[in-house]
């Protein structure tokens, strides 16, 4: 049964409020039955009233209990119907259109092809002038909005909703309140409703490339729920124009006077075919390399460059490739970054239980190593005294922490914690030393298999393979056996013999081979194997004789055979003293970043990109050498527009005063650190360069597929841009919003119960005043 809503007579209230026409009303929800029930029970309450009084002769005290009965009942009965304060706000003005234009930097992008090429902004101009939407000035008010720099809050220098900019900073603004350019689409739809309560529909004019603030689709999800259509005039191309942009140039921090240095780059292709270019790497002294690559279609090249540098400085290398002839965008196809370029003077300690053939001729190499100054500690097991020799021989262990972090490298022979060799605590100092101090530990075990010993001790969670304990004297063979490179021992460094890759497989392939090799299983997860034996193999794959892995701060290397030795057959030292020196730089590299007399620094990665999180170590000694335990340190980040910050490093091993912390540079460029110690009052200043690009870049593809997602949601459509005729007419044939009414319940309003209760209080008080039950 239907439900008929009855309104008293007279014409509601209305009036003029802030815009708004209120209209005020009293609504009932009755139906025949209780409409019914309500006229029996008030007929009732008449009746059974008027007999009471006749009753009584129609005492006062009865005809005025009676006619409160009767007040109760009518209440009652009025309540039955449902009444409902019904409140109506319908706005006393025109709706408003707002029109919504992308000026983003991404907007210069000239991919637009009409009659002649076209920038994106200039595609859209006319929606951005009034003139266009002239024909529906009648029917609603028009405003026209871009998507502008939002102000900061008053007393907070950062700014809210960081939505598009225009390309460029504007004259007089500060480098402190400077934000990078970028692109929100859910921060203007959401202002744009706050500010404009009576919002008929929004046109949006954009490529769709957001990389800020929230996803749109979330805010087209709130205008749907407001009624709000969304009407997207999508702009530019879905396919990238022609270019070849220089992705990275990964210059290392440093590099060492008289040592080659290769220096990895990436290119990035659009173009839909294969192309030869140039690329040439100038020095600030104008010294210039060039090399000839062949760059991939539709992706991305990796190559290198190698140089050599002279002169000890600080040097800014300068990488451009060749410009395409049907490249249309040459403004991405050059990077530069900064080099120091210093003398190299790095300490390594090899210890070993005899002086077997590898350990000799690594001695050898290292004390020729003019950048070296190696120490040796040879156990001698089974004689009263060990053995010496030159001024690189050392009688016992480091006897402190301090001593032993002078060390960048460390060598472990066949040594163990057999027969007076490596105590437990010197064996947890090595641990450390590797993880807190950022040094390298290169394991080199023997047929002794003494090292299976340190399985018990902090060095076991350092070995990056899995011993097989069931044959501790490793496996040997009469004939020689092999190398064989992995995909990622051709791409390493540490394995670079010759100067191109072919030539490397060469040189590999003709090294002499290994009569011993250590009892391996398998690589632990986390390491990487560059080296595996070329024949033999189990249920985990080929064996890994050569393998890396990162531990805390330091590196660690195992090398499964002592054959090494060997590769000087018919080349003397050439390749032997190659690979060790690689492997000492390497291991080293890290650790010597920037250090002081009592400070060190180190980060990774070491060339970040633009919000990419570096993490920051650092060590720091008292004045006596001894770790600093527990100090106040902090660390001052330079951004290239000047802008600060300082950030307090975090203690993250005492007994070694190590510290810990992170920061994410914001622009690209060069960033100055500052490292301070309150307790020592020593600083160590270095620069971290950070690669990249803005958020806005000029030539990526559009994303259409953004507006139609914004349209579908709010129910809205998606036009052209010369289809703003029709986008009027949407407008205009669109129903203007429903007034907003509010209605209050006044059969279960709280006031209304209460008064309720009052009467039926008062008329029981009323009935035990004239005595009855």
């Amino acid at each position: 049964m239907s439900a008929a809503a009855i309104r008293p007579s007279g014409l509601p209230i209305r009036r003029r409020c802030h815009g708004m026409i209120e209209t005020h009303s009293l609504s009932f929800a009755w139906t025949p039955w209780t409409i019914a029930i309500a006229v029996v029970a008030i007929a009732l309450t008449l009746v059974f009233g008027f007999l009471a009084c006749w009753r009584n002769h129609f005492r006062k005290a009865t005809v005025l209990l009676e006619a409160l009965r009767l007040i109760v009942v009518v209440i009652a009965a009025t309540l039955l119907g449902g009444p409902e304060w019904v409140e109506q706000y319908v706005p006393d003005d025109k709706p408003v259109v707002a029109v919504l234009y992308d000026n983003s930097g991404s907007m210069q992008t000239r991919d637009v092809v009409q009659s002649e090429p076209q920038t994106r902004e200039e595609a859209i101009a006319s929606l951005t002038q009034m003139e266009a939407w002239k024909s529906l000035e009648s029917r609603a008010e028009v405003v026209i909005e871009p998507f502008a720099e939002t102000k900061p809050e008053p007393h907070n220098p950062n700014r809210i909703n960081p939505i598009s900019n225009p390309a460029g900073i504007a004259p007089g603004e500060t480098a402190e309140f400077v934000e990078e350019k970028g692109t929100d689409l859910s921060s203007p739809l959401l202002d744009v409703v706050r500010k404009h309560p009576h919002l008929l529909g929004v046109v949006l004019a954009s490529d769709g490339d957001w990389n800020q603030g929230d996803a749109p689709v979330r805010a087209a999800g709130r205008l749907r729920s407001m009624g709000v259509p969304v009407f997207t005039v999508p702009v530019g191309s879905e396919e990238r124009l022609p270019d070849v942009e220089l992705l990275s140039f990964d210059v290392p921090t440093f590099a060492i006077g008289g040592k080659k240095v290769r220096i990895p780059f990436s290119v990035e292709s659009s173009l839909p075919r294969d192309h030869a270019a140039t690329v040439t790497m100038t020095t600030s002294k104008g010294e210039t390399i060039t090399k000839d690559i062949r760059i991939a279609a539709m992706g991305r090249t990796n190559d290198s460059v190698d140089w050599e540098p002279e002169e000890l400085g600080d040097e800014t290398l300068t990488l451009t490739i060749s410009k395409h002839p049907n490249e249309l965008l040459d403004d991405n196809n050059e990077i530069a970054a900064p080099i120091s370029i210093r003398e190299e003077k790095l300490r390594v300690l090899v210890i070993e239980s005899v002086p077997r053939w590898e350990y000799r001729y690594l001695r050898n190499a290292l004390s020729r190593d003019p950048g070296v100054e190696v120490s040796c500690l040879l156990f001698h097991p089974g004689l009263d005294a060990r053995g010496g020799g030159n001024a690189d021989y050392i009688a016992t262990f480091p006897d402190t922490k301090e001593e032993l972090s002078k060390y960048d490298v460390v060598f472990l022979g066949d040594v163990g914690l057999d027969d007076d060799q490596l105590t437990m605590e010197q064996c947890e100092w090595l641990h450390g030393l590797v993880e807190q101090q950022a040094s390298g530990l290169v394991f080199i075990p023997g047929w002794e298999g003494r090292q299976f010993s340190l399985q018990e001790t902090p060095l076991k969670d350092l070995l990056p393979v899995t011993l097989d304990e069931g044959q501790p004297g490793g496996w040997g063979s009469r004939t020689a056996q092999h190398f064989e490179l992995t995909q990622l021992g051709r791409r390493s460094l540490l394995t670079k013999l010759a100067d191109t890759a072919d030539e490397n497989l060469e040189v590999w392939g003709n090294l002499p081979g290994f009569q011993w090799y250590a009892p391996v299983l398998a690589a632990k997860p986390g390491s990487e194997t560059l080296l595996v034996h070329q024949e033999v193999s189990n249920r985990f794959g080929r064996l890994p004789l050569l393998v890396t892995r990162t531990y805390g701060a330091g590196k660690v290397l195992f090398m499964g055979t002592d054959g090494a030795w060997r590769w000087r057959k018919g080349v003397e030292d050439l390749y032997h003293y190659r690979f060790w020196g690689q492997v000492v730089r390497w291991m080293a590299y890290r650790r010597n970043m920037a250090q002081g007399e009592t400070m060190r620094l180190y980060y990774s990665p070491e060339q970040p990109q633009v919000r990419q999180t570096v993490s920051v170590n650092a060590n720091v000694m008292e004045a006596s050498g001894e770790p600093l335990s527990g100090g106040d340190v902090t660390l001052q980040i330079v951004a290239p527009s000047g802008r600060s910050q300082t950030i307090q490093l975090q203690s993250s091993g005492e007994a070694w005063g190590a510290f810990a912390g992170r920061f994410t540079p914001e622009e690209p460029g060069e960033h100055k650190l500052t490292l301070f110690c309150k307790q020592t009052g020593d600083s160590l200043q270095t620069t971290v360069f950070a690669q990249g690009v803005a958020l806005e870049q000029i030539g990526k593809p559009a994303r259409p597929d953004v507006m139609q997602e914004i349209a579908r949601v709010t129910n809205g459509q998606v036009f052209t841009v010369d289809r703003v005729e029709d986008v009027i007419a949407w407008l205009s044939a669109m129903p203007d919003r429903p007034p907003s009414i509010r209605r209050i319940a006044l059969w279960s309003h709280p006031a209304i119960v209460g008064g309720f209760i009052a009467l039926l209080a008062l008329f029981w008080i009323g009935r035990k005043g004239v005595g009855l039950i």
